[in-house]
């Protein structure tokens, strides 16, 4: 007589398999998302570091910084992702910040000192790129002590780091762009423009990375542009700001990415400045009295 009660080809208990299967393989989604930002950061160390001594053209830089930009990407998606799939983490929060160090720490202050003209001391310029990877350090340190004070994460205090890396790489990305416009078939004027361009944009990055190392450990509000415009109420400033880039973006082509990344950068900052000198003016207005009469 057989007993077939403690049979292990229960359906309840293959579909239970199944199903918990299932769960562990969309738990992962989100972590492959976080884990290809770590590896474009490590891919831009990698191929900034095949640059010899001997000098470089813009080109030999351009992958490099497209590299942080896709980091960017993955980082924008690897929450909305999580919480579509209804696996947020702590664990996926740290290596989410873990990622980041890598890619918007470490691998555009490598990316700076490649670029780096030689009117610049090698030593000061080794300087500002160990600044800004500390800056970046201690801006992902405070994310994750303070991000349980806004649960909307709607602002972050502080320039985000993904838009300091993005502002230094922005710079490096648009030398192809600006080489072309000194090609011999150009016009003259246009050679000069290009040769102004590129010397301008070379000599700028590291002041550019310095400012945006300091702006990440500030105390100044950032709008989280990814959670304003994908989730909560939208305001018609949220359209403008949009309509704004894209305008940008048709006009002006290559030079789009730092022109709107340098107004998310500065617009924070120049607003800040703006409310302090108003809340100034009014604390030096003397008060009325209440007993006086009114002219």
């Amino acid at each position: 007589m057989n007993d077939t009660s403690g049979s292990t080809h229960n359906p309840a208990d293959k579909v239970s398999r199944r199903q918990s299967h299932r769960r562990r393989m969309v738990a992962i989604i989100p972590s492959l998302f976080t884990l290809g930002n770590a590896v474009c950061g490590f891919g831009c160390i990698t191929y900034a570091a095949k640059v010899g001594p001997e000098g470089t053209t813009p080109y030999d830089l351009y992958f490099a910084a497209l590299l942080i930009f896709a980091a960017m990407v993955f980082d924008a998606l690897d929450g909305p992702v999580a919480r579509l799939a209804r696996q947020t983490s702590e664990f996926g929060a740290h290596l989410d910040s873990l990622s980041d160090a890598i890619s918007f720490g470490v691998a555009p202050a490598f990316l700076m000192l490649k670029f780096s003209p030689v009117l610049f001391h090698p030593r000061v310029v080794w300087v500002i790129a160990v600044l800004y990877l500390l800056c970046a350090l201690m801006r992902l340190a405070r994310f994750n002590v303070a991000q349980d004070d806004e649960p909307a994460h709607e602002h972050f205090r502080g320039l985000p780091s993904p838009a300091a890396a993005g502002m230094v790489a922005s710079l490096v990305i648009i030398a192809p762009g600006l080489q072309r416009l000194t090609a011999p078939e150009m016009r003259e004027s246009a050679q000069r423009m290009g040769e102004l361009l590129i010397s301008a944009t070379s000599t700028a990055l590291p002041l550019v990375t310095l400012i945006v190392a300091c702006l990440m450990v500030s105390r100044i509000r950032y709008p989280h542009v990814v959670n304003q415009l994908f989730r909560g109420r939208h305001t018609y400033r949220h359209f403008v700001k949009l309509i704004f880039a894209l305008v940008i973006v048709f006009a002006i082509h290559e030079l789009a990415i730092p022109v709107v990344l340098f107004c998310f950068v500065i617009a924070s900052p120049l607003r800040a400045l703006w409310a302090r000198g108003v809340a100034l003016r009014g604390a030096g207005k003397p008060a009325v009295s209440a007993d006086l009469p009114r002219l």
